[in-house]
């Protein structure tokens, strides 16, 4: 009974941790739409070259504030990799190896993204400035995103009771699953170079950006805007499919229903979100809501596809 509630308050604190990322992760984009990144200049560790900036602008305490968020989020995500040890030293438990693992794999993540945050910093790629390489620089961001989210969902839901996955399934299976990683993935990609795209080169009607979009002069992002609707819409019909076809293929399981369906009801509301934020010409607080609902579609297809996996091994 005392090791459940041992068991109980960690999960309990990995779900914490998953949401605290999310709060970060959100604050980061509000830094980038509100067009504050360079509120403390080309310096990290420092601000200005200041430890603690003096006098600042609102755009330096929307800077600084959101590397103080990320700093408690580094010694946050460690607490979680220190307790997950100390779980495995002491109970040594197959479960407790997988949680450890996941965490490790959460603090290595979040280490990876806190470095490609300071590399924007430090090359200048904050603000307005656009170079060759920003474009690059935010995918690889974004793709580091979903990592470290992976690993935080998969940490809690393992210390919640999640049972071993079984790989051994068709080969089907893994395809139509590494298919909808990679669309996930388009998707990100494409999202963050129109967001990019918006805030360098910001339009007063829907008419003007879209004349834009299909004008052979404008900028490479502008053209290459228009792919993230095209991909949204067909990663989105492709993934409600699948969702299906694994609860079909799960025998209806109770799990893999619930996250089908929750990934399926994500999916319909962000393509209706998605286009009003493309009607609305992406102002801020509709760009933190679409990205809040494309993160907690990813959370969905994870535990999705986790329980869909865990549920094969009961079934070999």
């Amino acid at each position: 009974m005392k090791e459940e509630t041992k068991l109980s308050r960690f999960a309990k604190y990995a779900w914490f941790v998953l949401a605290y990322n999310l709060v970060v992760i959100l604050w980061g984009v509000f830094l980038r739409a509100s067009k504050s990144g360079d509120g403390c200049g080309q310096h990290w560790l420092t601000c200005h070259g200041e430890v603690i900036p003096s006098a600042p602008e609102l755009k330096t305490v929307i800077e600084f504030s959101h590397r103080i968020t990320s700093a408690l989020d580094g010694f946050i995500v460690l607490g979680l990799l220190v307790w997950a040890i100390l779980r495995w030293k002491n109970g040594k438990a197959e479960t407790d190896r997988r949680v450890m693992k996941m965490a490790i794999g959460s603090f290595a993540f979040v280490v990876v993204a806190g470095l490609l945050g300071a590399g924007l910093v430090l090359t200048g790629n904050t603000a307005e400035n656009l170079t060759a390489a920003r474009p690059f620089w935010m995918m690889g961001h974004l793709i580091t995103t979903l990592i470290l989210l992976t690993f935080l969902t998969l940490t809690g839901w393992f210390a919640s009771g999640g049972k071993a996955f079984n790989f051994r399934t068709e080969a089907k299976v893994k395809l139509f699953l590494l298919l909808g990683v990679f669309g996930f993935l388009l998707v990100g990609m494409s999202g963050s170079v129109a967001a990019l795209s918006n805030m360098i080169f910001p339009s007063e009607t829907l008419a003007e950006g879209v004349a834009k979009d299909f004008s052979a002069t404008s900028n490479i992002l502008l053209r290459l805007r228009v792919s993230h609707p095209i991909l949204s819409i067909l990663t989105s019909v492709y993934l409600i499919f699948l969702a299906g076809w694994l609860r079909k293929k799960s025998e209806n399981n109770e799990s893999v229903v619930r996250w089908s369906n929750i990934l399926s009801v994500l999916i319909l509301v962000q393509i209706g979100f998605g286009a009003l934020t493309l009607l609305t010409l992406a102002p801020i607080v509709m760009q933190l809501g679409h990205l809040l609902l494309a993160d907690a579609a990813w959370i969905s297809f994870v535990l999705l596809t986790a329980n869909f996996l865990a549920q094969q091994k009961d079934l070999a």
